[in-house]
């Protein structure tokens, strides 16, 4: 279908501006009225083959929902227990199992209610292992099952061992990769943090205590951005990444992490358009008004971390490429952005960092507290998609984050980059970031996520410039509605202006709403039909660079992720079932 798409898209029209070489005077013109067609082109072999990626992703998408794998975020019906339970009743924490009481409360790590536990009546020796109240629930679901499936088999009574050890890889399962003492759902990119209650777009795979989670996301889509410096395109932005963790024992574990993305060939070297958007080069021309594309490597990483005490943990984590402590989760990695196909222009300000040549990441965490700390390259990617760069390990960076409540999450960090940019190498730049992420679950499949993020860069020579942005999504079933407000300072050197304004600095505004629609929703992969519309706002100085039309982008596309991530009841009960086969 999106082969058959392509042609009738493509005669929307396309055109390419090329910089004419120097940064302190940029004159752009279209290169289809006085050059030849480039390797930049949308030919028809580079439609074919782009068409043949999509595909491809897109049946990887399909397979990974369609395998008999343990998913383990389907919420289950509500259990009574009986009063001589009740007598001797404890209490503990949905996602932290080693946590009890013996009286109602919160839980200590991360603040959400206690709930009972059940007090089992061993039949064995063997069965004396406590369980929190979701395992209780997939287990008494699994009972139920049986009676009404197979009645003699719950007769005859089945395998304590095997129950309990299904319910151990569960309760292994909701631990991070990064730390075995947070939730899964607190994970972010890199170390950061987000809420707990964030809503999980993925599929899990348990082998054994092992865990693997699959996530990612492709947006096939038609683009048109107005103004002098605009353009028109077919394109499909895109990510894929995998997390597993492996146990050493109760209180420490190891994790790697592996995120690639097809950018370097949907998107071409010179990435995709977005006004007044800045950052790294091609051509060895600094980009202007494009979004570069991601490395095929974004991420490989190794974590170790140990447990100390309940409410006491510590980790290392390694990446090549790597994300350092600083700023807040990349914005593919925020629940508030997932739906949002572009990326913010005030990025080089907050989240750039996330694919970094080189990182060493040592913390501390206490309940809801974690310091942590960085060193890692400074120096951006380079030209080369596909390669490794050189690791310098020359910028260093802190970061504080805070979860006071399952719904919010809190950092602030700063950090020191040295010569980011190939072709400034003597600018380096302290940075200061804070942001807060709020994230409230309304009721099944009702979610509403919302993020602040304060950017400031001091860059050498140029001073201090900040950057805000304000985002929003509402999901509630199929559909979603999401709005992005951003009010950046950027240079005339940073635009690509020339004399005199190329030392100026000017603000720029970026008002975003868009919606999305779910043709396929909780069946494994969410197929949803997007449209989006951005609004940039910008001083008339900037109007012979750009025109005085209004500044605008309009796109329509497909966005196409695995399904929300649940605790499911009938792969629990296929896996137990397969157990005692």
């Amino acid at each position: 279908m999106l082969r058959q798409l392509l042609p009738n898209l493509q005669a929307f029209g396309s055109r390419t501006f090329r910089c004419s070489g120097k940064r302190a005077a940029c004159i752009c013109r279209d290169v289809a009225a006085d050059t030849p067609a480039t390797t930049e082109d949308m030919s028809p072999k580079m439609q074919k083959r782009i068409s043949i990626l999509i595909g491809a992703m897109i049946l990887a998408i399909s397979a990974t929902a369609q395998a008999g794998a343990i998913d383990l975020n389907r919420p289950t019906g509500r259990q009574d227990y009986n009063d001589e339970h009740q007598k001797k009743q404890q209490y503990t924490c949905p996602m932290h199992p080693e946590v009890a009481a013996s009286h109602p409360g919160t839980c200590p790590k991360c603040g959400m209610n206690l709930v009972a536990k059940e007090q089992k009546q061993p039949s064995t020796p063997n069965a004396q292992h406590p369980t929190s109240k979701a395992t209780h629930m997939a287990h008494s679901s699994h009972q139920s099952h049986e009676m009404h499936q197979h009645p003699s088999s719950v007769a005859a009574g089945t395998s304590d061992a095997a129950s309990d050890h299904v319910m151990a890889s569960m309760q292994m399962a909701m631990h991070s990769s990064i730390d075995l003492a947070d939730p899964m759902s607190r994970q972010g990119s890199g170390t950061s943090w987000l809420p707990d209650s964030s809503p999980m777009y993925g599929k899990m795979f348990m082998f054994g205590e092992d865990m693997l989670m699959l996530h990612g996301a492709i947006f096939p889509r038609y683009t048109n951005v107005s103004t002098r410096r605009g353009d028109d395109r077919i394109d499909a932005p895109n990510w894929l990444m995998g997390m597993y963790s492996h146990p050493l024992g109760d209180s420490t574990q190891i994790g790697g992490r592996l995120m690639m993305s097809l950018d370097p060939l949907t998107e071409g070297g010179r990435g995709y358009p977005l006004l007044f958007q800045t950052g790294e080069s091609w051509h060895d021309q600094p980009l202007h008004d494009r979004q570069h594309p991601h490395d095929l490597f974004d991420e490989l990483s190794l974590s170790l971390s140990q447990k100390f005490d309940h409410d006491f943990s510590a980790y290392l984590y390694f990446g090549y490429p790597g994300e350092p402590a600083l700023g807040p989760p990349t914005f593919m990695h925020r629940p508030s952005a997932m739906d949002d196909p572009d990326a913010p222009i005030g990025h080089h300000w907050q989240d750039s960092t996330h694919i970094t040549f080189g990182v060493a990441t040592a913390g501390l965490v206490w309940r809801n507290i974690k310091v942590e700390g960085s060193i890692f390259t400074g120096r951006e990617p380079d030209e080369n998609r596909y390669d490794f760069d050189r690791p310098r390990f020359d910028s260093y960076s802190g970061r504080v984050s805070w979860n006071p409540t399952q719904n919010l999450a809190l950092q602030g960090s700063f950090g020191y980059i040295k010569s980011p940019e190939a072709l400034d190498p003597r600018t380096n730049i302290h940075r200061a970031t804070a942001s807060a992420i709020y994230n409230l679950p309304l009721g099944d499949d009702i979610n509403w996520s919302n993020t602040f993020v304060w950017g400031q860069n001091n860059a050498t020579g140029e001073g201090k410039t900040q950057s805000f942005l304000v985002e929003s999504n509402y999901q509630r079933g199929r559909d979603t509605v999401y709005l992005r407000w951003e009010r950046v300072e950027k240079s005339g050197h940073e635009l690509v202006l020339g004399p005199p304004d190329e030392s100026r600095v000017f603000p720029i505004g970026g008002y975003t709403i868009g919606y999305v629609r779910d043709l396929s929703h909780g069946n494994g992969v969410d197929i949803g039909l997007g449209t989006q519309f951005t609004f940039n706002d910008r001083p008339d100085r900037l109007d012979h660079s750009y025109g005085d039309a209004l500044a605008y982008a309009f796109q329509l596309f497909l966005r196409i992720r695995p399904s929300l991530h649940r605790h499911g009841e009938h792969q629990h009960v296929e896996h137990v079932a397969g157990m005692e086969k």
